[in-house]
């Protein structure tokens, strides 16, 4: 079955939901082997590597079970309002001088004020006259007219993690819906910016859910999908989830391979945890990292990465 959905893929075909369910009992190597070549065949050696800013931290209303930012829970975490314009820029600066293709500004909280989206199209300006690097966001529920004006100021792809599948979603998060999630979706596609949706494994979803999350972020359109493994925090509701087992994260990115052939796979947050620190996974189908420092946890340092992707014949494209 494995060798024969990637023929039908790498003949231009599509994998229906049916037979990506046969997938998920496969033999782990030869799922991975075949993620590979379906990797190598739609998106070359082209490695990914992005990076993020934790621009406003904690204070945030709403309830995700996984996040330690939330003001529902008791996780300790930094707390602080939106950064000034010069911090923004000089973080971007220099993440570009260290390598990173791209860098996004991420904020908590559902939304942003005017005043606040005001402030960040004006850090993307400086930014644009000064580097190249690519220029992502992730700040939160924005309306169509607020993702305009980021767009006009240079922003090339917005974030917005749907984290499961639509059956599971209301047991990760209350405040807001699935809708609202696609709603923002529709407002990107109008706007012309890169979608950049994914989600977290180990929340307590299925397989099945994991796959019902590819396949929906196919037909939403989304080009970039990050891939995050839960990190428990103290002080959140799902602090004692049982890590995931290496086998289980590679199945899974292998299964996005095969759902999503032609999307930059991303491996997100969570990585630092694995022992490898991702190395199988980037031969199981991922073609793309976040690096450096997250949001709340600590990342990989960006030379290491390099490094690494070297190694394993990726080519980096630099700002």
């Amino acid at each position: 079955m494995v060798s024969e959905l990637k023929n039908k893929i790498m003949a231009g075909g599509s994998a229906l939901r049916e037979e990506l369910l046969e997938l998920i009992p496969a033999d782990l190597e030869e799922l991975c082997r075949a993620a590979e070549e379906l990797r190598e065949r739609f998106c070359g050696k082209a490695f990914h590597l992005c990076t993020v800013c934790n621009a406003k931290s904690g204070g945030c209303t709403e309830n995700c079970k996984y996040c330690a930012q939330s003001l529902h829970y008791r996780a300790r975490v930094d707390s602080y309002p939106l950064k000034s314009e010069s911090e923004i820029l000089e973080e971007a600066l220099e993440n570009a001088r260290r390598g990173a293709e791209r860098f996004s500004v991420v904020t908590s909280g559902r939304g942003l004020t005017e005043e606040e989206v005001d402030r960040i199209c004006e850090v993307f300006r400086q930014i644009r006259r000064r580097s190249s690097i690519g220029l992502c966001a992730s700040l939160g529920l924005l309306t169509p007219s607020q993702l305009r004006r980021l767009k006009e100021a240079g922003l090339t792809r917005y974030h917005n993690n749907l984290e499961t599948s639509r059956r599971s979603f209301p047991q990760v998060c209350t405040t807001h819906t699935y809708d609202d999630k696609i709603r923002v979706m529709e407002a990107l596609r109008q706007t012309g910016l890169e979608i950049c949706s994914g989600g977290i494994i180990g929340l307590g979803e299925s397989m099945e859910d994991r796959l019902d999350l590819a396949l929906e972020l196919g037909r939403q359109g989304a080009s970039y999908i990050p891939v995050n493994i839960l990190n428990p925090i103290p002080g959140t509701p799902l602090e004692k989830n049982p890590p995931l087992p290496l086998e289980e994260i590679r199945r899974t990115v292998a299964l996005f391979r095969f759902t999503l052939p032609q999307a930059t796979i991303c491996l997100a947050g969570g990585r630092s945890l694995l022992a490898d620190q991702g190395r199988s996974i980037f031969q199981s189908g991922a073609n793309a990292a976040i690096s450096g420092y997250l949001l709340t946890t600590c990342g990989i340092d960006i030379e290491d990465d390099l490094k690494t992707f070297s190694e394993l014949g990726f080519e980096t494209k630099m700002p």
